[in-house]
């Protein structure tokens, strides 16, 4: 019996695992299944666990019909832009934290902590009035100089992790060699740190390309309308399309698989790395 219970534990060890990816994986197959999915087909009942005839006619609809393309292009605009902004301050703001000598860097970084967990709900009226003052309501930067705002305090605080965990001694041996501070910054720490700026990044676009609340409030005019809010209002008065609204959704997630896909070796090392130091 002693012998077969470590063997007992794994077994039920993958049986919970592959339970667990199952639940995982379920919506997603779902959500394909149904997007390629006639419309007598999504209302039958029971409904069928795959597509007997399958279609791209919902994508098609999404495109054609609901301009998901125009929504497509918007979300890659505001959500790019803003990351590649919050990317490049996060590194030097990181890098300013961790490294060099500088007062109150505790209640900084709580400063900081708090702005990341502040509510959007509580600040969505003067910013409103704000956008609205300045003439911005229904643009692109109505939503990258909010999405910049508020994402920067967490990816500052992933990316300060990591760089506090390289060696400082690289900064003195460039000092050595001649390095100013910014070829040291740009060509010594930032390759090394380059896990916890993609973590930081892919986080950031993340949040910027699936965020719904700016969105609908300050781009109510349908050339500026991000893929939450236009997979929101694809449902009229009378009908919902689901396969429309399920295609549009497949087409919205494929950005942030293909991303963690790309980059997960990345993103796993930044993740470990800035749990473990600092």
């Amino acid at each position: 019996m002693r012998r077969r219970t470590p063997q007992i534990r794994k077994v039920v060890g993958y049986i919970v695992l592959v339970g667990m990816l199952l639940i995982i994986i379920a919506p997603f197959y779902w959500m394909v299944a149904t997007s390629l999915k006639g419309n007598l087909s999504i209302g039958n009942f029971p409904p069928s666990l795959y597509p007997h005839h399958p279609t791209f006619y919902h994508y098609a609809r999404a495109f054609t019909t609901y301009g998901f393309g125009v929504y497509f292009r918007n979300s890659v605009i505001v959500s790019v832009i803003a990351t590649v902004v919050v990317i490049v301050l996060a590194a030097l703001a990181s890098y300013a934290i961790a490294r060099l000598p500088i007062r109150g860097k505790a209640p900084i970084m709580v400063f900081l902590l708090a702005i990341s967990t502040f509510p959007q709900v509580a600040v969505i009226s003067p910013l409103f009035l704000i956008m609205q003052g300045l003439g911005w309501l229904n643009s692109y930067q109505a939503l990258i100089i909010p999405y910049v705002a508020f994402n920067l305090p967490f990816a500052i605080w992933v990316m300060r992790t990591y760089f506090a965990g390289i060696p400082k001694e690289l900064d003195e041996a460039a000092r050595v060699d001649g390095a100013g501070v910014l070829t040291t910054v740009f060509r010594v720490i930032m390759p090394l740190a380059t896990p916890g700026i993609f973590t930081g990044g892919i986080f950031t676009f993340v949040a910027c390309w699936t965020e719904f609340f700016f969105a609908l409030v300050f781009n109510s005019s349908q050339n500026f309308r991000t893929i939450p809010v236009g997979i929101a209002l694809f449902s009229g008065q009378f009908t919902i399309p689901y396969g429309t609204i399920f295609a549009g959704s497949t087409v919205a997630v494929l950005p942030i698989v293909l991303l963690v896909l790309l980059f997960q070796k990345w993103v796993v090392s930044g993740l470990t790395a800035g749990a473990v130091k600092g």
